[in-house]
């Protein structure tokens, strides 16, 4: 027999109350039910997505670069690393077509990450813990023991390289994620290296032509690299208006490949509004990180991005983010600086930045702030 309204508007309360203290996660809540957002998860108002300046201004969908990655193979690479170079400096984003990865690979990919979500919370819990550096990780928010008001957001992370003991930590359940998963991040893998050639060569650091040993000693190095996978769940949130998915951020590494799924959500701040990104059937939505800014020693930004949700559908996203290996110094290209350009960054790498945002809860670009020489 179901439970009554009152019956279940009490329990629901009690659920809030228990999952708010243990951080159950937004999933565990949109199953139970709840019809209001809890105070944990309430953004002040000027930080909400439909106040202040933003509720005066027509908030548009943006139309990012998009980019043909089968050009980069033919006679027009020129003309595309022309339109590539132009992506990073105006906009930070782009987006990339006929990349190459066969559809079902990603097709099967989504159909999982959605499936994982939606396995038993005593299943999905076994993969929480507050170990930032752990191999699997699943939690909600963005960083939970430091965020001072929740976001509306359940996470999968899992390090897919380098992975020394294999793969072994990584769920099992539902079938075939482990066994998918592993071929997704190689194919998104080898996408990030062939943009990142791409990116150097029309940085001018690389020539295909003329500089093959210096090329190949500089994408070994992104060979060897760090590479870090998230599904993001955004269930259903009964009020939209007064939470986020994530909050205005940059990612650290050097590229981030999103797969998205046809529910809109992600939000980058161009031109001084923020502004939604029409998905693309099976496209991938690149951005700059943070480490690409310093590479490039601010010539390519990362850029302010976070996301919205809504009241009717779940949304699932894939982001596939590649940087140097976790050890590496990160710092400014020496051939990218001068004196009309001098160095605008110190060095850093990816223990430091795990340190900052343990220590703290990281706001915009704060981490990138913290590095810049004045």
């Amino acid at each position: 027999m179901s439970p009554s309204i009152s019956h279940t508007t009490e329990k629901t309360m009690n659920d809030v109350h228990s999952e708010t203290k243990f951080h159950k996660g937004v999933k565990h809540l949109h199953e139970n039910g709840i019809e209001k957002v809890p105070r944990k998860y309430i953004l002040p108002i000027s930080d909400r997505p439909n106040t202040g300046k933003e509720q005066h201004s027509n908030r548009t969908n943006i139309r990012l670069p998009v980019l043909d990655f089968a050009e980069l193979q033919g006679p027009n690479r020129s003309q595309l690393l022309n339109a590539l170079a132009n992506a990073c400096e105006q906009y930070g984003f782009f987006q990339v077509v006929n990349h190459g990865i066969p559809i079902d690979i990603i097709n099967s990919m989504i159909r999982l990450c959605k499936s994982f979500f939606e396995l038993p919370f005593e299943e999905r819990s076994n993969y929480m813990s507050p170990d930032m550096k752990t191999q699997a990780r699943y939690g909600t928010s963005f960083n939970q023991s430091k965020d001072g008001v929740f976001y509306w957001r359940d996470f999968l992370k899992v390090v897919c390289h380098p992975l020394p003991d294999g793969h072994c930590h990584w769920p099992s359940s539902p079938r075939d994620l482990r066994k998918q998963a592993m071929a997704y991040a190689k194919e998104t893998r080898n996408l990030f290296l062939m943009l990142m050639e791409a990116i150097l060569e029309s940085l001018g650091l690389i020539d295909k032509e003329i500089d093959v040993t210096e090329e190949n000693d500089i994408l070994q190095e992104f060979k060897e690299g760090s590479q870090i996978m998230v599904a993001n769940c955004y269930p259903p949130c009964p009020q939209p208006d007064l939470t986020l998915g994530m909050p205005p951020h940059s990612d650290y590494g050097f590229l981030t490949l999103l797969l998205q799924d046809e529910v809109k959500g992600l939000q980058l701040h161009y031109e001084g509004k923020w502004l939604t990104v029409e998905p693309i059937p099976n496209a991938f939505v690149v951005n700059i990180g943070d480490h690409l800014e310093i590479f490039t020693n601010g010539r390519y930004k990362s850029v302010l991005h976070r996301v919205i949700v809504n009241q009717e559908k779940t949304r699932v996203t894939l982001a596939s983010l590649h940087s140097l290996p976790f050890e590496h110094i990160i710092q400014p290209s020496p051939k990218l600086i001068n004196e009309d350009n001098p160095r605008r960054y110190k060095d850093t790498n990816f223990a430091q930045f795990l340190e900052y945002i343990s220590s703290c809860e990281p706001k915009k670009k704060e981490f990138l702030e913290s590095i810049r020489l004045s």
